[in-house]
């Protein structure tokens, strides 16, 4: 096998590889579901209408941008079970009740 019949076969593997990587994404496990905000910059699992690839995210909690999640927990998360609505607020852990004047100061 000649040096250029070496490079083409590794270009071939590697748009093979590619391809059957991108089969397999965007494909949720059955306790699965896309969550929409919660992904964080480069880790979302697949394209959008924007672009066509996983993990090219370019700002945290994008509306439009989502990972799978373990089925019921979307919401918890703050996400949305649908594209381009707001992440939901996070429930506040804690929250302090404002402090009351005393009468007379």
């Amino acid at each position: 096998m000649t040096h250029r019949h070496a490079l083409i076969a590794a270009a071939l593997a590697g748009v093979c590889a590619h391809a059957a990587a991108q089969d397999t994404m965007g494909v949720p496990k059955a306790d699965q579901e896309a969550c929409y905000g919660v992904a964080k910059a480069g880790q979302n699992d697949c394209g959008t209408a924007t672009h066509g690839c996983a993990a090219v995210a370019t700002a945290d909690n994008d509306p439009n941008e989502w990972k799978f999640v373990a089925k019921g927990t979307c919401t918890k998360l703050g996400g949305s079970l649908e594209a381009g609505k707001p992440a939901q607020d996070k429930p506040a852990k804690h929250q302090a009740e404002p402090a009351k004047a005393e009468p007379g100061k």
